[in-house]
């Protein structure tokens, strides 16, 4: 069965190439930016539904099902947005060092048979962040579109202590919770 996946994010298709799930990318972009909210929580179940909307609206669902995500990281319950510049990705990237970070996903999948709506949640406890390997990532923009500048998968692996919850989330697809729905 192949689907749509409405993301341009490379980690997420990465994540249903690894699973083995066929899939075609296109999506039609939303804003996040209007959205207030202040739990991590409703904030990526508002920016996953506007998505879902606006890609439902354009795409359907007749020809694939539709799988739409958002993923938002949290430190000391302040949400952590997408950096802007080096400067802003510095400081969002302190605020999670040898802290415990929530890297909350939600996604919709929605096909002829099903509809399904999920929230999850990965804790990272992270060590401190070394300051030389810190400005090297910030060089590099790895963290640029990034949710809290953070790459579970690149810079920030080295500095996990602890992890509670799925890889998946954390990258921003929590394929556990949809793949059963597939077949």
């Amino acid at each position: 069965m192949r689907i749509r996946l409405a993301s341009s994010s490379e980690t997420r298709a990465k994540l249903l190439q690894d699973a083995g799930i066929e899939f075609v990318q296109e999506s039609v972009e939303f804003d996040e930016d209007s959205i207030v909210a202040k739990d991590a929580k409703n904030f990526v179940y508002l920016a996953t539904l506007g998505k879902y909307e606006a890609n439902f609206k354009h795409f359907g669902i007749d020809d694939y099902p539709l799988l739409v995500a958002d993923t938002v990281i949290s430190t000391g319950g302040n949400i952590l947005r997408k950096a802007r510049c080096a400067d802003e990705a510095r400081n969002i990237l302190l605020t999670q060092s040898g802290s415990i970070t929530s890297i909350i996903t939600c996604l919709i999948y929605h096909s002829k048979d099903v509809k399904v709506i999920d929230i999850s949640s990965t804790d990272y406890l992270f060590e401190k962040f070394d300051e030389v390997a810190l400005e090297a990532y910030l060089e590099s923009g790895d963290w640029r579109g990034k949710a809290g500048a953070c790459m579970v998968e690149g810079f920030c692996k080295n500095y996990i202590k602890e992890v509670r919850g799925f890889e998946s989330t954390a990258m921003g697809l929590t394929i556990e919770v949809f793949k059963p729905y597939l077949f």
